[in-house]
Order: C-alpha cells, then structure tokens, then sequence
C-alpha cells in the first residue's frame, strides 16, 4: 500500500528523523511510504488549507477525475481548482495525466505533536 506521512518537524529533526529512516530502509530493504515535512504548523496549514483538504478527501473517494468533474462534485470554481490541484501537485500528493487528477496514495496519515516550551 503506498502511503503519504504529512508531518511537521524541526530541521534537525527532520534531518535525524530522515537519517535514521534512509537506515532502516537499507537494512530492512522494505518500503518505508513517502514522506511531506513542515517546519511549523502555519507552514503546514499555509500549504494545505481546509478548501485543498476537502479536494484530497474528495479525490480519494472518487478516483481519477478531470479538473471539471471536480469542481462539479466541489461546488467550487474551475479556476480556484486549478490553481489549488497545481499547489498539490507541486506538493507531490496529487498527480495528474490526460486522463484526470488523482491522488497516487492508498494512505495519508498526518502526524504531529504540539508541547509546551516547559515540557
């Protein structure tokens, strides 16, 4: 199953964390899924707002679609569909071919943890 982790880490935990999995997928030889990191939750949040959260939830349930049927099925603009698929793409969690629009991951998980600066 391919899977996507969207996270957020600092830059030397992204680097660590990045090291350590390079690791285990040489030792293991399994597939480890793909991986999108943030550096901040606003960093995140500037990327994928709720209106590109609700595309990929709509994506996963309907499958390879054209940019149209997509906006249909949104209720939203062609030309803010567009311009939000071209942001996820650039992302790399939305493809795209002659045929449609699709989100290549069985999986996306999201992963954070938020502390105080005392913990």
């Amino acid at each position: 199953m391919k899977t996507l982790t969207i996270r957020i880490l600092d830059e030397a935990a992204a680097i660590q964390d990045m090291q350590q999995r390079f690791i285990n997928t040489w030792e293991s030889g399994e597939y480890a899924g793909e991986f999108l990191t943030f550096e901040s939750p606003a960093a995140l949040f500037r990327a994928i707002t709720p209106k590109r959260w609700e595309l990929i939830s709509k994506l996963q349930g309907l499958g390879k679609v054209s940019l149209r049927e997509l906006a249909r099925q949104t209720q939203r603009d062609v030309h803010r569909i567009y311009d939000d698929v071209n942001s996820l793409k650039a992302l790399g969690i939305v493809e795209q071919d002659d045929k449609g629009i699709s989100i290549p991951y069985q999986k996306i998980h999201t992963d954070f943890t938020l502390s105080s600066v005392a913990a």
